[in-house]
């Protein structure tokens, strides 16, 4: 299932990345976010969510989310 969909609270592990985009991977990459690692939702908005990587917490877009699947 996609990051969007998981539950808030809940760590997840990542087992796909597909933006198709080379930076955006890139991107995750840098934030600690990989096929392996654990992540936790905190919230959901309209259009972002806020996850903790890490340790950190980040905000992401809803379609940069949909491409994290756990």
């Amino acid at each position: 299932m996609a990051l969007l969909e998981a539950e808030v609270g809940r760590p997840y592990t990542v087992k796909e990345i597909s933006t198709g985009d080379a930076a955006m991977d890139s991107f995750l990459m840098r934030l600690g976010c990989y096929v392996g690692e654990t992540v936790t939702l905190m919230s959901k908005k309209k259009k972002s969510c806020i996850v903790v990587i890490k340790g950190g917490r980040y905000s992401l877009d809803n379609v940069l989310a949909q491409a994290i699947f756990v």
